[in-house]
């Protein structure tokens, strides 16, 4: 959500950040929506205020036995046109409202334009691993070490779910814990969220009404509205939600361990199966509150945080720009961790490093009180400390051995109490 002041005068620069998103939206008609609300509201109050003195004149006469034909009759066309005034204005602001709270946030002026396929790759950490021995997919190293059970998963969830067991659950669990851990230990403050969110969240956030169909709503006759949540950060940017912070409040760092459900469509490749993509899998998130002057600092501490993450488990990756087009509905800047999956010969998000600006305060009305007096929207910026349904295959298939065991990652050996999975 914007400052529509600041299209009116920014309406170019705008325009530029929709193109290099590939996002098609015809300003010009959404100003003069707005315009044209203005002037409703304007001679609605207008006609309202000769409605009310009429009202007057009429009680007045009335008492008085004068004639009041007349009064009564413009003040049931004045009624009458209020009313009309109102629904026109209402239908009016809600064609407005349709474009507006749909727009995408602006873009970094280093943002490359398109979509995916300009995305950028910056860096590289370690190399792709080789092996000397014809290597296991994840599928089949889950199914000879009993770590996933992907039928009784689907017979109990339907496809694209699966079952921790054994050391498998061991295994999800250890890397989960080595995330709070870490992200304790950087003075990240830990919340335990709630896992149905009401719709003002997914809207605030930015990801509502756009993607609504991504996401799993409740059975309205229950809880109209509510839906479960597909990332922590829906929940993290919506906690000072109505709120005015104190600047000296600043910044604020959570995170957050959650289950995070989405609506996919999932692959038929048997590479895929079961983990890769899914209706259920974790996430660890971080989220930042910070002053504007802050956000810079903010945005590298996050990305120094995501990598080292990935680095301390030892695996290779690469570090990713995302074009404009790439990016979420409410995301100024998106940095991608791809972590490589060997099987697959390709690389796979893990976690995405990003910026909003101001975008969701705006639509969450989050401010904060500046020392001079002054009130302005804080900036928020998110980060995932990792999505463990593709670290946890792509630990296995980057550490497994000749054998078929697997090495464990010398900092999960403490979590795990184990060096080899066997």
């Amino acid at each position: 959500m914007f400052d529509i002041k600041d299209i009116k005068n920014r309406k170019e620069y705008y325009q530029q950040c929709f193109a290099k998103r590939e996002y098609e939206v015809d300003l010009d008609k959404m100003l003069a929506l707005y315009d044209k609300t203005i002037k409703l509201k304007q001679e609605e109050e207008t006609l309202l205020a000769q409605k009310n003195k009429g009202a007057k004149e009429f009680e007045i006469a009335k008492r008085n036995g004068e004639d009041i034909s007349k009064l009564q009759e413009k003040l049931r066309k004045n009624t009458q046109r209020a009313a009309e005034l109102t629904k026109e204005r209402l239908k009016v602001a809600e064609e407005f409202n349709k474009i507006f709270f749909a727009l995408p946030n602006i873009v970094t002026d280093n943002t490359p334009a398109g979509k995916k396929e300009n995305n950028v790759v910056l860096r590289e950490y370690k190399e792709k691993p080789k092996f000397d021995f014809k290597p296991k997919t994840h599928i089949q190293l889950c199914q000879d070490l009993g770590l996933i059970d992907y039928d009784r998963a689907v017979k109990i969830a339907g496809e694209g779910n699966w079952i921790y067991t054994g050391l498998g659950a061991r295994l999800e669990w250890a890397i989960l814990n080595f995330c709070i851990d870490e992200h304790l230990a950087d003075g990240f403050e830990f919340k335990l969220l709630p896992h149905i969110l009401k719709y003002e969240c997914g809207f605030g956030a930015g990801q509502f009404p756009k993607f609504e169909n991504e996401d799993y709503f409740i059975d309205k006759k229950f809880l109209p509205n509510n839906f479960l949540l597909p990332t922590a950060e829906t929940a993290l940017v919506n906690l000072h939600r109505d709120e005015v912070l104190k600047e000296e409040e600043l910044p604020k760092k959570y995170f957050a361990y959650t289950p995070c459900f989405r609506i996919e469509a999932g692959s038929n490749r048997p590479e895929e199966k079961g983990m890769i993509r899914g209706h259920q899998f974790n996430k660890v998130e971080m989220v930042e509150y910070v002053l504007a002057e802050d956000n810079q600092r903010a945005w590298e501490e996050l990305l120094a945080k995501a990598e080292r993450i990935v680095q301390k488990l030892g695996l290779h990756y690469r570090l990713v720009q995302l074009a404009g087009g790439d990016y979420a509905h409410g995301m100024a800047q998106t940095w991608d961790i791809e972590i490589y999956i060997p099987s697959m010969n390709r690389y796979t998000e893990v976690s995405s490093i990003s910026m909003a600006f101001d975008y969701q305060s705006r639509r969450t009305n989050t401010r904060v009180l500046r020392k001079d007096g002054r009130k302005e929207y804080v900036h928020t910026l998110n980060a995932s400390g990792i999505a463990t349904s593709r670290i946890f295959p792509a630990i296995l298939e980057q550490y497994q051995n000749a054998d078929g065991t697997v090495t464990v990652p010398d900092v999960l050996v403490p979590y795990l109490k184990c060096k080899v999975l066997k």
